[in-house]
């Protein structure tokens, strides 16, 4: 177990509260971090990428001149990859990159990085993310409240917290997520994590339950 300081949104010191051991001890895991990390880029991947073969060039498909008597090599169309404007030979074609890792080894990586976090003391916990507003000067303010001008932060609570989901839309470096969409790039990318306490628990409840194969 591990224990941090729950704030409110202004800046004030509530209670202390103990992290479960399943979000606070792993150590960091490179490899386990390296393979989910690659798995998160190769779905992102578009694999739109394509090149013609001689099937697709334009071209006449006659034969351009008899195949013996000539002299010359044989030849069987203008659109042979050996002709210039000709199609390509082993080009690459559209694909799906993705493919699944583990969901525990994902998971894993996501606990690993998360207590790395709480290490350098990079997570800040609030009791509450609720706003009154949509307005993004709203979540500016409170977020240079509790310190966090300047650095990349990712925000996570609730999805159903449509206030929040908007007010952050527009600041610069900022991303929410979901306590159970959260992943291992952007727990790298960003500097400083702000979870609510709700948040904090359903993670904390989510990873147990993947870990023991519920």
């Amino acid at each position: 177990m591990s224990t941090v300081k729950v704030y409110s949104l202004d800046n004030t010191p509530l209670h202390d509260l103990e992290i479960s051991g399943a979000l606070a001890n792993p150590k960091l895991n490179n490899t386990l971090v390296w393979e989910a990390v690659h798995e998160y880029r190769a779905r992102g991947r578009a694999g739109t990428v394509a090149t013609k073969t001689r099937g697709n060039v334009s071209g006449s498909g006659r034969k351009l001149w008899k195949q013996k008597g000539t002299g010359r090599a044989r030849i069987s169309s203008i659109r042979s990859p050996l002709w210039k404007g000709g199609g390509n030979v082993h080009g690459p074609r559209p694909r799906d990159w993705s493919y699944n890792l583990p969901k525990k080894k994902r998971w894993r990586a996501v606990a690993s990085v998360f207590a790395e976090r709480l290490r350098e003391g990079g997570v800040i916990v609030v009791d509450d993310l609720t706003l009154s507003s949509h307005k993004t000067k709203l979540l500016r303010s409170k977020m240079d409240a509790l310190g966090l001008r300047g650095y990349k932060t990712l925000i996570i609570d609730s999805s159903e917290n449509r206030n929040l989901m908007l007010a952050s839309r527009n600041l610069s470096g900022v991303k929410t997520v979901s306590s159970l969409a959260i992943n291992v790039y952007d727990l790298l990318l960003h500097e400083k994590l702000l979870i609510s306490q709700p948040a904090l628990t359903t993670l904390s409840n989510g990873i147990l339950r993947i870990l023991n194969g519920k």
